[in-house]
């Protein structure tokens, strides 16, 4: 058996002040929110913190660096490692461990990456934080973690066997990345630009919402959806949740344009039964309307249904004759319906941050003639679709994954 410390040391991070903090700069400053919970980075480009104080060279991470949540900020996070994935662009804070002072002779640093993400590791690092409700470990914490490790050219081929899953996983990610980029740049250039097809000699009007053709109009979401509305927790709370079944969708699930697997929730029949009433269907969008989240929206993923959503997630469903889902989601994350979400949310004298039923009832949208959103749809749902097969992929090669990797490292399976 071997101590962590025994192997490498771990470094605290830097206190940086949130005086600096700002929208745009040249460097992230990372928090736990960038790890996945079973290990694994996790770009957050919707809520990055910029820094624009003066930065300590020591605390400027690179390519290849490993780094560890020591706050569980969310469940299951403590102790997940991540690996860097660009250099001289993501900053070190306090709430995270790098590993340093790796000894070649007894641990690869890949195998390592993988053992922090095993049960025998966290379940250690759990076991000796601090705090109640938020969680914290430390290095010298870290450093008292016991772990039987083989040698280190089977280390090696084991972490090879684990990267091989991980490369596909990001391969799938950068597609994904690419499709939703793709999407918001059509829907920019026929519908901000208005540089949609035939666009040339169409009569443009003044509208409630900008420069729209005579032909188009607004409407509010009321008129152009089924359902409209949010969930309920179920009896019980938490505590209630079930290890499989159907699948409950919380605001931790929904970013814009992607559903996070992190966290998903399950409840059981009779549960579900209670929650009827919002019950998911194939293209739903899903909606945060509580919280720091609210605003964010995405597509319900097919493979997860049927499902459930708890009171912080509320449902948007298209009237496929009025007007496409896919419109409906990309006009909701275009930047300029996205700050009047938040303006919306934030409200005159409101004291939480929140979208009601009404109010997204009553909110407004360009609606463009039949023939351009359904040209629009015919372009972009595929795109959905191949984002959703990639998405299918992703978290059966992460099923295996995680499946192998306890009998990877404890000899059940030799290499």
């Amino acid at each position: 058996m071997k101590t962590f410390s025994d192997l490498f040391k771990v470094k605290h991070g830097y206190a940086f002040k949130s005086k600096f903090f700002a929208d745009e700069g040249a460097h992230v400053v990372l928090t736990p929110g960038n790890f996945h919970e079973k290990g694994g980075f996790k770009e957050q480009e919707d809520k990055r913190k910029f820094y624009t104080g003066d930065i300590p060279q020591d605390f400027i991470l690179n390519t290849g660096d490993v780094i560890i949540a020591m706050t569980e900020q969310a469940p299951g996070l403590l102790g997940s490692s991540a690996w860097i994935p660009r250099d001289g662009y993501y900053l070190h804070n306090q709430r995270l461990g790098k590993i340093i002072d790796v000894n070649e002779d007894e641990i690869d640093l890949r195998f390592l990456y993988y053992l922090f993400n095993t049960a025998v590791v966290r379940s250690q690092i759990s076991g000796s934080a601090s705090g109640t409700k938020i969680r914290h470990t430390a290095p010298e914490r870290i450093g008292r973690v016991r772990v039987a490790i083989p040698a280190v050219d089977e280390q090696r081929r084991i972490a090879t066997i684990l990267s091989s899953y991980d490369d596909l996983i990001e391969n799938n990610r950068k597609r994904i990345k690419l499709l939703e980029r793709a999407a918001r740049l059509l829907y920019k250039e026929w519908f901000v630009r208005l540089r949609f097809p035939g666009w040339e000699g169409v009569k443009v009007v003044q509208s409630e919402l900008g420069s729209i053709p005579a032909t188009w109009k607004v409407a509010p979401l009321g008129e152009l959806c089924t359902k409209i509305g949010s969930g309920s927790t179920p009896r019980g709370g938490e505590a209630a949740y079930k290890e499989e079944g159907v699948t409950l969708v919380r605001s931790q699930n929904v970013y814009d344009f992607a559903f996070t697997m992190d966290g998903l929730a399950y409840i059981d029949d009779e549960q579900a039964a209670d929650l009827d009433g919002v019950t998911l269907q194939a293209n739903d969008i899903l909606l945060n309307i509580t919280g720091a989240s609210v605003g964010r929206c995405c597509m319900m993923p097919s493979r997860l249904l049927p499902g459930r959503v708890n009171q912080h997630v509320m449902i948007i469903r298209a009237d496929a004759a009025k007007i496409s889902p896919a419109y409906i989601l990309c006009a909701l994350n275009s930047p300029a319906r996205k700050a009047q979400l938040l303006s919306l949310a934030q409200g005159k004298g409101a004291t939480r941050e929140a979208l009601t039923k009404s109010s997204m009832e009553q909110f407004k949208i360009v609606l463009p003639d039949e023939g351009t959103w359904k040209a629009f749809a015919a372009k972009v749902e595929p795109m959905f679709e191949l984002r959703e097969t990639l998405e299918a992929q992703n978290a059966a090669l992460t099923r295996a994954r995680d499946l192998l990797l306890p009998r990877l490292m404890c000899g059940k399976v030799k290499v």
